[in-house]
Parts: C-alpha cells; structure tokens; sequence
C-alpha cells in the first residue's frame, strides 16, 4: 500500500508542486525580507520541492538535501522555512491522497504512511541545518576573534595590537596566544599593545594586560601599554593595579616614538621626491619653449 500511495504521489508530482507553491508562497513575508527578490524565493522553492520529491521517489536522502540546507543558510533563512515547507507537502500530499478517486485506504493509514515518507526528510533537514549552522557560528567566531585581537607590524621589530571593545576571559587567552605567536613570527623587539578602544579597565581587565606583557617579556621582548585616557588612569590608580613593570604612554604617537628609541631607530623625513618632480618639471618647460 505505501509503493501505491508513493507511485500516485510521483505521478501527480506537477500537481502536487503547484498545489505546494501556491500554499508556501503566503509564508514568504514570515521567513524572508524585503531584501530577498521574488526570483529568488520562487527559485529556491521550485528546488525545495524537486528535492524533496526525489527523496520521496527514491525513499532515501539525496546529497542535494545537504547543499541546499547549506545555501538556505547562507541565505540567512530560519529553520522554519524548511520544516514549515515540509509540514505544508505532508498536508497537500494528506489532502490530495484522501480525495483521490482510485484510491480507497483509511484516512488513519494515509496519514501513517506520509508520515514514513517524510519524516526522515525532516529528521535530516533538522540534524543538515543544525551542524552547519553550528559550523558557521564556530567560523563566524574564529574570524571575529582573528580581528578583535590582530597583531600589526608597522617597521622592523615593532607590532601593535589595538584591542576594540570589551574584554573577557575568553579574549584574553586569544590575545594571549596570539600576542605570543605574532611577536615570535615578526621578530618583534617592542609591541605596543593599544587599549584607546577598551572603554572599561577595571581589575580583570589589567590583570590580563599584565599577564600578557609579562609573557612577552619571557620570550625576550618588551610591552608599552599606550590609549591610557585620563578616566582609565584614575581607574588603575584607584584599584591599586601595578603598571610598573613596563612602559605606559597616553598615545599610540609617543609609544611608537618610544619604541623607536629602545629599537634604534628612527624616521627622517626627505624632500628628495620634491626635487625629483621639480627637476621633472623644469625639464617638461624647457622642452616646450624649445
């Protein structure tokens, strides 16, 4: 009976997808927004459906179900708009088999017999949607930390890593292994380590700063905390916090400054390039008066 009632759904199947396409397109403003054109929606649906036919026809999974979940991701759609999808085919697909004229079967065993052959379209829909969703959020996280903490090298042994936003535990381990990493990949004598961007310092906070510049100091080289504002100074005044161990500056100009000092370096300014184009430029006068 479950092969019958498969076969008059496959048969009908251009029916069955009109009937789907009309009943889903009222649900387009509840999972979409302005920014998702007709094309689009009408598109993915008309896929939806032919995959969700193919599984049904072939009573197993199809890899297409996997990448379409995927793309309805990327698309930034609600897991309801698949499983709202599904529970509308299992009713028009409940509805058309019970209306059917060659077709005498219980209500109660149609209803069963749908159930078991889209059920595990659903249970895969479910399971595809939440790993990658996970999947995306975990990269998503990855990349955010990678650029709330990125370690800059500005000359020959100098980086600076400017610190944006709140700092937690978390962070502060990635700023960690990522102060550490960096200042080994670049060879860096002098980092500065910028907290214009953080707008609380209270004793957490510093205490992961310290940390940090300590273990920078282990691996031979030194930290300058510049960004202090005059409301963070009297913060770490007020809490006790020991900054001492290594150089603090109000400005990243004159923490770069210093570090040129303790790097011996430093930057001379020419006017080589203006000659270079004045000569160009006499040369251009002369050969035109000639």
């Amino acid at each position: 009976m479950a092969k019958k009632l498969k076969e008059i759904l496959v048969d009908n199947s251009n029916g069955l997808v009109h009937m789907w396409l009309e009943e889903v397109a009222e649900k387009q403003k509840e999972v979409t927004n302005s920014a998702i054109s007709q094309d689009l929606f009408e598109n993915t649906n008309r896929e939806f459906v032919n995959i969700i036919f193919g599984s049904v026809e072939k009573e197993s999974l199809t890899s297409d179900l996997d990448s379409f979940t995927e793309r309805v991701i990327n698309l930034g759609w609600p897991l309801s708009y698949l499983t709202d999808g599904l529970q509308l085919f299992k009713r028009v697909a409940i509805e058309f088999l019970i209306e059917h004229e060659e077709l005498d079967v219980p209500v109660p065993k149609v209803l069963r017999h749908v159930d078991e052959l889209v059920n595990p379209i659903i249970n895969q829909l479910v399971n595809e949607y939440s790993g990658s969703w996970e999947n995306t959020v975990s990269l998503q996280r990855v990349a955010l930390q990678e650029l709330s903490a990125p370690l800059i090298p500005v000359m020959d042994n100098i980086t600076v890593m400017p610190l944006i936003g709140t700092i937690d535990t978390e962070r502060a381990k990635f700023i960690m292994e990522n102060l550490l990493d960096g200042v080994i990949k670049h060879h860096a004598e002098v980092v500065l380590i910028d907290i214009t961007g953080v707008p609380v310092v209270d004793t957490m906070v510093a205490h992961h700063i310290i940390q940090a510049a300590e273990a920078v100091r282990l691996i031979g080289s030194t930290c300058i905390l510049v960004g202090i504002r005059p409301e963070i100074a009297q913060t770490i005044v007020n809490l006790g916090i020991d900054l001492s161990k290594f150089p603090t500056k109000s400005s990243l100009r004159k923490g770069f400054t210093t570090a040129l000092e303790m790097t011996n370096q430093m930057i001379v300014q020419t006017n080589s390039e203006e000659q270079t184009i004045e000569e160009l430029i006499d040369s251009l006068d002369r050969s035109k008066q000639s």
